[in-house]
């Protein structure tokens, strides 16, 4: 009978496969919560970014409701609450890499921001954070379930961020909301990073709205606008216009950015949408974004977003970062029945650029602004808002 003889190397290198593939399978069948990861294969990272008082806070909520998220609303507020007489382009690096560690669940980074025993409480807006009222971090609120936002803060409170870290660790898509970015150059390094797999969806709203909401809240926005201009001594009747300029100046940028000649690694990964029209078509907008970072809607978030959406609040100058139910659409149109005619013709003065590349028409007069069943929207085309990743896109990613 006629044998085989396997040379030793090849012997030993036949062993080794066998071995890899043993330890492969084991991990593949007995892959620990901590390494859950999407539908893909792989965390996705997700930054919502706006700015103050454009509706991104219900934004974050959709989002953060959702049982496959881990979301935290605006890590960079810490490093602006640390370096207080600062510019926002000096302090934009900073909150970059502060989210990059969020993004990989290591809140160590939170040690120069909070003090020394760095309770949950200790993270701005902890509360609002679903992950972090759900086990691991809280046995308040089972997965899948809507949070309660004041029972989460009186129950879920605990010292140290270890529970939070492994609670972020079990989740498929980690979600940053931020206001902090004027541009999008800063987070190419984010983009570039082969451990992230990031998404942003870039809400913005009508000025106009925007500047009367920001009225309403300019003492709790005080801080963030001295940074905004960068501490320049700007006199009050003037501070509330140059912020808004500055804010239409950095959309029209990062718009311009992301759809006129985006660099290859952008591709795909971008999306604008418009909050007047989030609100006019809440579930149509919202699953569609779930979509675009590969999520899906199911049936409590879609009751819990009629509730929130249909209420009967207006909110109030105490409610700068509450989340209430009120009806939107009412909210969203209040401008054109209480800002003075005056101060919307200087608004479309300062922004007028961006409303035009935006889809926000202007009005001419006191009667046009008080002309409620006057559509000042320019409809947009879904395809102008963003790039659905192709699959030669997915694949690099």
């Amino acid at each position: 009978m006629m044998r085989l003889r396997v040379p030793k190397p090849a012997m030993l290198s036949l062993l080794l496969i066998q071995a890899v593939a043993v330890v492969l399978l084991f991990g593949w069948y007995h892959r620990p919560p901590s390494e859950n990861t999407s539908l893909s294969g792989r965390k996705v990272h997700v930054l919502l970014l706006s700015s103050w008082r454009s509706g991104s806070s219900f934004l974050g909520q959709a989002f953060s409701q959702h049982p496959d998220v881990f979301y935290l609303m605006e890590p960079g507020w810490h490093v602006w609450a640390a370096i207080k007489q600062a510019g926002a382009r000096s302090l934009r690096m900073a909150v970059r890499d502060t989210m990059r560690s969020v993004f990989q669940c290591d809140l160590s980074v939170m040690d120069s921001y909070v003090p020394q025993q760095r309770n949950v409480s200790h993270l701005f807006m902890w509360s609002h954070s679903r992950a972090l009222c759900s086990p691991p971090a809280c046995p308040l609120t089972p997965r899948g379930e809507i949070s309660n936002e004041p029972e989460c803060k009186k129950q879920c409170d605990i010292q140290g961020l270890t529970l939070a870290e492994a609670a972020c660790q079990t989740y498929s898509h980690v979600v940053l909301k931020e206001v902090r970015f004027f541009e999008l150059d800063s987070l190419y390094p984010l983009l570039r990073d082969p451990k992230l797999d990031l998404r942003i969806i870039h809400l913005v709203r009508d000025p106009r709205a925007v500047f009367r909401s920001r009225e309403q809240s300019a003492k709790a926005l005080e801080r963030d606008t001295a940074i905004v201009l960068e501490q320049a001594n700007i006199s009050e009747n003037n501070k509330q216009y140059q912020v808004l300029q500055e804010v239409c100046r950095s959309h029209v940028g990062i718009y311009e950015t992301a759809m006129l000649k985006p660099p290859d690694f952008l591709r795909g990964r971008y999306k604008m949408v418009r909050y007047e029209d989030l609100v006019h078509n809440t579930l149509e907008e919202i699953e569609s974004m779930y979509q675009f970072v590969g999520l899906e809607m199911n049936e409590k978030l879609q009751e819990w977003i009629y509730r929130i959406t249909h209420g009967k609040g207006k909110g109030t100058k105490k409610e700068a970062f509450k989340i209430t139910s009120r009806n939107a659409e009412d909210v969203s149109l209040a401008w054109r029945s209480t800002l003075p005619n005056e101060k919307v013709k200087r608004i479309q003065d300062v922004c007028k650029g961006a409303m035009s590349m935006l889809g926000y028409k202007t009005v001419d007069s006191e009667r046009e602004q008080h002309l409620l069943d006057l559509d000042l929207l320019t409809p947009r085309e879904r395809y102008q808002f963003t790039w659905l990743p192709s699959k030669s896109t997915t694949a690099k990613l």
